[in-house]
């Protein structure tokens, strides 16, 4: 897709409970919803983030330097509310067809349905940006995630051992999850 196409994507989406969910890229007015979703995390979610979300420069700067062709940012609106970010990440060189898949959520807006709607529309997204396999990395012990991921086609490759590590120095397995989006042919 061409950036002024991902720029005018737009997908509404329908909670179980009958919210209505608008799914829209980051743009660079987004400053002000994004800074209000990441300052009402809360400290122990904040440790499973890779970045310091509390940085006001690192949002700002996340809002000011899009470069669609290297991170494909999401976000799931209520209103006026920012409740999710999804992303994907672009590689390049050997790994230019693959993206890596990351998901946050609103602690009101999980368990909802809306974390499987926003990947269905980053594979949906990856799909036209010719990507062929998807990644994502899971907490190990987060058995629910994983399963989700699973139910949407990726598969669990390998686990491993005390991938993530938290600021504290604590560390989680990982479980590595891929998804192919090549279409399968039967040759002879």
């Amino acid at each position: 897709m061409l950036p002024e196409q991902i720029k005018n994507f737009r997908e509404m989406v329908t909670l179980k409970d009958g919210t209505y969910i608008l799914l829209r890229p980051l743009n660079q007015d987004d400053e002000k919803h994004l800074l209000e979703f990441y300052l009402a995390v809360s400290d122990e979610d904040t440790r499973y983030i890779r970045h310091n979300i509390k940085d006001l420069g690192l949002i700002h700067s996340w809002c000011e330097q899009l470069d669609y062709s290297k991170v494909l940012p999401i976000l799931a609106f209520v209103k006026d509310r920012v409740v999710g970010s999804a992303s994907l990440h672009f590689f390049e060189g050997p790994k230019r067809h693959i993206s890596e898949v990351r998901l946050f959520l609103a602690k009101d807006f999980r368990k909802r349905g809306l974390g499987m709607k926003m990947i269905k529309a980053l594979i949906e997204l990856a799909r036209k940006q010719g990507v062929s396999i998807l990644q994502a990395e899971v907490i190990a012990e987060q058995t629910k995630f994983v399963k989700a991921f699973e139910m949407l086609g990726f598969k669990s490759q390998a686990t491993l051992d005390d991938f993530f590590l938290f600021p504290d120095g604590d560390s989680r397995d990982v479980v590595f999850m891929t998804m192919s989006l090549r279409a399968k042919t039967d040759e002879f």
